[in-house]
């Protein structure tokens, strides 16, 4: 099963008044703990193609990235896989993973080599490191081929455009605090279609930064980590859909939480049992 979710789309169009089923299904995993091709051991997030809904999977403990297929009964590695290690072909407890179609290549966090590393989508057998030193937890890109990465020891959130090395800060970058310029551990990032960037925290909140701003504003959570219907325990995956609405993987408390743009409170639409 997977237990955090991080979806990320520039647009992302929902009904206000849209409900879920309560019964999810099983679609990658599913088969105990292991290392078959039919299992995942500890996965951490997962990107879904809207073109065909192919799954990737960050498989941490298993030190790879697996594609499932829709329907599929088992998956298929397309990066590491070749035990833990800092080689070109391994990866150590990979946490994030998503897709650059434009160069058909998949941008892997390799949380524990401290590097983002890009990995040829299709019959890759090695991948290059293309950010180095780095505590990447989330990343995703935005429509101009930009990459967002959240550097959870730095507690700030990088824009790299292509080819860059270094990128700018676009939120945080003062230090650990619950500042409203600061991150404390952000974990995942979202960006919408104005550029504004949505990070969850270790505040047990999600901010919004605006292009360009030097602070950001409390859109979810910020009350203390808890249970009640103001508040998050380590939230974690983040969608910000056309109205604004924030969408939040609370994962300490097992639910999906929805806060319409300007609320004071969310309300859970999956999970929370």
């Amino acid at each position: 099963m997977i237990s955090v979710i991080p979806l990320r789309a520039p647009t992302i169009d929902i009904h206000p008044n849209a409900r879920w089923e309560q019964n999810g299904i099983t679609v990658a995993g599913g088969n105990g703990q292991g290392n078959g091709i039919n299992q995942l051991s500890n996965p951490w997030s997962l990107y879904v193609d809207d073109d065909d809904q192919t799954i990737y999977v960050a498989d941490q403990n298993n030190d790879r990235i697996v594609e499932w297929k829709l329907g599929a009964t088992s998956g298929q590695v397309v990066a590491g896989g070749n035990g833990k290690g800092n080689g070109d072909h391994q990866l150590r407890y990979p946490v994030e993973v998503i897709v650059d179609k434009e160069r058909d290549s998949l941008i892997i966090s390799d949380i524990s080599n401290r590097r983002v590393v890009r990995w040829p989508r299709r019959n890759g057998t090695s991948g290059e490191t293309i950010i180095s030193d780095i505590g990447c937890v989330g990343l995703t890109m935005d429509e101009n081929g930009f990459l967002y990465v959240v550097d959870n020891g730095k507690h700030e959130v990088r824009r790299y455009r292509r080819g860059e090395s270094q990128g700018i800060v676009v939120a945080g970058g003062n230090g650990n605090g619950n500042g409203l310029n600061q991150l404390p551990f952000p974990t995942y990032v979202f960006v919408n279609r104005d550029h504004s960037v949505y990070v969850s925290d270790g505040g047990e909140r999600v901010m919004k930064w605006m292009e360009g701003a030097k602070q950001g504003i409390v859109v979810a959570g910020g009350q203390g980590k808890g249970n009640g219907l103001t508040q998050f325990s380590y939230p974690k995956g983040v969608v910000v859909d056309q109205l604004g609405t924030v969408y939040v993987t609370d994962q300490g408390n097992d639910r999906i939480m929805r806060w319409p743009k300007g609320a004071t409170q969310g309300s859970v639409i999956v999970g929370g049992n």
